[in-house]
């Protein structure tokens, strides 16, 4: 990838997505240092045009972007990197530097949630539901999700739209628990449906 930059200029300008919610969070420049460093760091590293070197985003506030995935523009003197915040990216405490919200999908918040009940990051976790179903092994997370379908099932022939739709979140989020046990996330699951939804389109 490094061939397809033009460093020419010496700076070129660089758009920070977040590589989960397509929110725009920042622009900054790079000169060919901060870029090798970027990648040997894997974090988002930008040459700062008022303090004159090098300067790792996050480097006092500890908000740093992870980078997954770096693009080039068609003209080779842009880039837009994908990366994962790890906080607030503005000085000012705003999640963008254009003080925009960037909120998660709420399915991804509830999967942070449940992975963060699973492994209990905070002692008052181990009282959780989650936590309580979690340790019951592999065999009683898959007969509740089991249940919870059936229930779904049996609700969807009647004609009560609440019932309906609770039985549905219940299955959802014992869907998420599920997955979270086997080592997947919803990512993966989304990924084999947007292959699916190209090779129809495609044939």
């Amino acid at each position: 990838m490094r061939k397809e930059i033009n460093f020419k200029k010496g700076l070129i300008p660089v758009i920070v997505q977040d590589s989960e919610t397509n929110k725009v969070l920042m622009l900054g420049y790079m000169n060919i240092d901060a870029y090798e460093k970027s990648i040997h760091e894997k974090k988002v590293i930008f040459y700062s045009r008022s303090k004159k070197r090098l300067w790792k985003k996050g480097e006092v506030s500890k908000n740093f972007l992870i980078i997954e995935k770096i693009l080039v523009d068609c003209d080779g003197d842009t880039l837009l990197i994908k990366a994962k915040p790890t906080g607030p990216i503005c000085h000012k405490g705003t999640d963008t530097c254009w003080k925009e919200k960037n909120k998660k999908n709420f399915l991804f918040f509830l999967e942070d949630i449940i992975s963060n009940r699973i492994i209990r990051k905070r002692e008052e976790e181990d009282n959780s539901y989650v936590y309580k179903l979690s340790k019951k092994g592999i065999n009683r997370v898959v007969q509740k999700f089991g249940e919870e379908s059936v229930e779904l099932i049996i609700e969807s022939k009647d004609n009560d739209e609440n019932l309906f739709l609770n039985e549905s979140a219940d299955v959802l989020f014992h869907y998420l628990i599920l997955l979270h046990k086997k080592g997947i996330n919803l990512k993966k699951v989304i990924k084999i449906l947007e292959k699916r939804h190209l090779k129809c389109n495609n044939n």
